[in-house]
């Protein structure tokens, strides 16, 4: 695999938490000036094939926009502002391609954690565009790089098109055969919620030398529990409270 096995212990959630707009540029430099190492985000398909970050299916929520993710133009996209719904200050952020978020991860020295996002239907197309595109993005860097996502299909489909790269599975609740599915796609880490994932768990994981990571941890005394219990990182929404 080609994450290090040494992963930084924080990542921030969905760029910068809390702290920023969610799946921004900016969010990935508040991150970086906080001295965290590594970032989780949220990746979809536009209609021209392009991955953006975003983590709803539609536009509403997060940006000033409308309509599914996946039938908007990469024009309309680049027109989005991405920062008003988070707070005024924050008008005029633009939405991020992959591509842009990706260079401002390796300039900033950044670990990134791409959680693949498809669309309803664009499981195995989402999967093989966003793993060929990473791997070119980081040639070179692929330590800086792990693929996750809550969708089996999407994760087989992204670890056939860049086998070399390293994958984590993502449950909310962790099934019954968790571990035959990781084997079979050779993972590097198991993502899970914080609240339900259990001791068992997390220590067959690391028998089978899996790393557990879980979401969403923001305070300190939480975060110190489970690294006790082995958990090797954790997604943040708070990295101001739980860093440091």
């Amino acid at each position: 695999m080609a994450v290090d096995r040494l992963l930084p212990r924080v990542f921030a959630h969905r760029c910068g938490g809390a702290l920023a707009p969610e799946n921004t540029l900016t969010g990935l430099s508040i991150a970086a000036r906080l001295g965290v190492r590594a970032v989780e985000f949220d990746v979809m398909l536009s209609a021209d094939g392009t991955p953006w970050l975003i983590h709803d299916q539609t536009l509403e929520r997060t940006t000033d926009g409308s309509g599914p993710v996946c039938a908007a133009s990469d024009r309309l996209l680049g027109r989005l502002d991405a920062g008003v719904r988070h707070h005024p200050a924050f008008a005029g952020e633009p939405l991020p391609t992959l591509e842009s978020a990706a260079r401002l991860c390796r300039r900033l020295g950044l670990l990134a954690n791409v959680e693949i996002k498809p669309a309803a239907g664009l499981e195995v197309l989402t999967g093989r565009v966003v793993a060929q595109q990473a791997r070119d993005l980081w040639a070179g860097a692929a330590s800086g790089l792990l693929l996750s996502s809550f969708s089996g299909e999407a994760l087989a489909a992204a670890r056939a098109a860049a086998p070399e790269l390293a994958v984590g599975c993502l449950y909310q609740q962790v099934p019954d055969d968790w571990l035959v599915r990781c084997r079979d796609l050779a993972v590097f880490s198991l993502h899970c919620d914080a609240e339900l994932v259990d001791d068992e768990v997390i220590d067959a994981a690391r028998c089978a030398g899996i790393s557990v990571l879980c979401y969403t941890v923001n305070h300190r005394e939480c975060a110190s529990s489970l690294f006790r219990r082995g958990v090797a990182a954790v997604f943040s929404d708070r990295i101001d409270r739980v860093t440091g």
